[in-house]
């Protein structure tokens, strides 16, 4: 960041009084611009005994497997994000049940929040996806998924489905490790 969204002036990089960390502060009007993470919302649907998975047509990972998810945005729930994603991706309806796994990715700046649902009638590729399938557990294209939490959250679902019992999962990955915190 270079210059201060309110005023127009040159920001620059200092600790501002009483906080812990760098911030672009303007040098003018001393508005302090905090940056956050970013929230990706998706779902996991479900029919029957088998997921839905969409390849990516777009980058990163094109031609990837991922399931339906996406950049959350103002003025709209998580849940809403989810679901608004199942449908830009795979033009699927869905019943969500809870939030299944919580993925921190602290060195991207983001944070994976996946929902359990039930598919709801057809599907069919959206814009940003080539294709859309439904996969049973031994069909997934394990070498050909887009992302590190897309793999996790199936390997969870897979190995909770035997019990029957489905508890949120939360987790970090960091380039340096990967880190299993509460329930998952």
């Amino acid at each position: 960041m270079k210059y201060c969204s309110h005023c127009g002036h040159t920001v620059r990089l200092i600790i501002p009084e009483g906080d812990d960390r760098p911030r672009h502060v303007c040098h003018s009007c001393s508005t302090i611009h905090y940056q956050n993470p970013r929230i990706v919302a998706g779902t996991l649907p479900i029919s029957g005994s088998r997921v839905l998975l969409c390849r990516r047509a777009i980058p990163p990972r094109q031609g990837y497997w991922t399931l339906p998810a996406g950049f959350m945005e103002n003025g709209e729930t998580t849940t809403q994000a989810a679901a608004r994603e199942t449908r830009e991706e795979a033009c699927a309806e869905t019943r969500l049940h809870g939030l299944y796994t919580l993925v921190n990715l602290p060195h991207i700046n983001q944070v994976f929040m996946i929902f359990r649902a039930d598919l709801e009638g057809s599907f069919a590729p959206g814009p940003e996806s080539l294709e859309v399938a439904l996969f049973e557990e031994d069909e997934i294209p394990w070498s050909q998924l887009a992302f590190p939490t897309i793999e996790r959250t199936l390997r969870h679902f897979f190995e909770d489905r035997e019990s029957g019992e489905f508890p949120l999962h939360l987790s970090d990955i960091t380039p340096d490790r990967e880190r299993h915190s509460g329930a998952g």
